[in-house]
């Protein structure tokens, strides 16, 4: 693990250098784009490698994509691999060449469609500096043998430059990635179990669902197989939010559009809502024909919090449990119908316990509410 953190902090400050003047906001989905690529590239080389190595016995044919489909790995065609696109690095036209092999890679794999950033040609994007974070990211490599670890390294490195640049982007950061600690601290009190729906309203880029696979990991010590179901509204968010979870290999179901205005999964009940719903959002709407959610009062114009505490309720089968992260105000409020909503969840019994989380070297306090 410690290795592990030294090469991400290596590759990280490497790759910063390489941003220049280019905005956190937008250099990020260049470099997990490539980082997506290669992973998927890595993943492909080495099924081609032992189909090739097998031919002659099973007669299976390394660029036939159902081997690849059946082993749940991307087809990667060839002039979308890796090695084909490093030796391209330093020639002008590296960003047609990436867009291009986005584009091939979505055409052939129908779960990817949409999803792949495809804007690498643009005049503003510095080819030299993008064909040096090709080699950069190229130095990550899949350790031999078929065990897996180079692919779970790729997705660490993924996981660690969304908090990169979440930090980079500072406020808004919070808009695509939760701070891990948070996260863990979350996904621990409410301990999903295999088999079980988790659900995410404001999914991000999808850290909730990353963790939870984590956390059945450690503690059944086999691959969770929980069924995930997230939506998101930022677009460029909601494809970062499909990448990461498919450089893990976690299957999901994860939706776009505005959760509380056009709720992507109306009969959807789970046992986890495991959330961090943006705070104290003034510009927003809700469905008021979903009486069925708002059945603790009509959450307040100008402050979403209590939409998404009654929407998240609602989300609840009869033994489902929820963790959710609110501002510090939510607990006290009485603006408008806050405190009526408050005081009618109260007597309900749906409120187990909270957590005070309180980041000073952040200006962070955060409530964290078991329901």
């Amino acid at each position: 693990m410690t290795d592990n953190l030294e090469l991400e902090k290596t590759l990280w400050q490497a790759a910063d250098k390489l941003r220049n003047n280019m905005d956190a906001a937008e250099y990020k989905h260049v470099v997990l784009g490539l980082i997506f690529l290669k992973y998927i590239s890595d993943a492909f080389d080495e099924l081609y490698e032992h189909l090739k190595d097998t031919e002659n016995e099973t007669g299976a044919n390394p660029e036939d994509k159902d081997e690849y489909t059946a082993e749940r790995v991307f087809y990667v065609p060839p002039q979308a691999r890796w090695k084909w696109l490093q030796g391209k690095a330093k020639l002008p036209t590296i960003g047609k060449d990436i867009d291009d092999a986005m584009d091939a890679i979505e055409k052939d794999n129908a779960t990817l469609k949409g999803v792949l950033p495809k804007d690498y040609a643009r005049p503003a994007l510095d080819k030299q500096r993008l064909g040096e974070l090709i080699d950069l990211i190229g130095s990550i490599t899949l350790s031999k043998g078929g065990n897996g670890k180079g692919k779970d390294v790729l997705g660490f490195v993924f996981e660690y430059f969304l908090g990169q640049f979440a930090d980079a982007e500072g406020k808004k950061g919070g808009q695509f990635y939760t701070p891990q600690s948070i996260v863990k601290i979350l996904v621990d009190m409410r301990a999903p179990e295999p088999e079980k729906r988790v659900y995410d309203g404001c999914c991000g880029s999808g850290g909730m669902f990353v963790q939870s696979e984590r956390f059945i990991e450690m503690h059944e010590h086999r691959k969770g197989k929980i069924s995930i179901y997230g939506q998101e509204s930022n677009p460029t968010t909601h494809k970062l939010a499909k990448m990461n979870l498919a450089i893990r290999g976690i299957d999901a179901k994860i939706e776009l559009g505005d959760t509380l205005m056009s709720d992507k999964f109306p009969e959807l009940k789970v046992d986890y809502v495991i959330a961090n719903p943006p705070f104290n959002v003034s510009d927003y709407n809700i469905n008021k024909a979903e009486t069925h959610k708002w059945k603790y009062g009509i959450p307040p114009t100008g402050n979403a919090n209590y939409a998404w505490l009654q929407h998240f309720v609602s989300k609840l089968a009869p033994y489902g449990t929820a963790g959710i992260v609110l501002a510090n105000g939510s607990m006290s409020s009485e603006i408008a119908t806050e405190g009526e909503i408050r005081k009618a969840m109260i007597e309900a019994d749906l409120v187990d316990c909270m957590v005070s989380l309180d980041n000073t070297g952040k200006n962070v306090s955060r409530r964290l509410g078991k329901w």
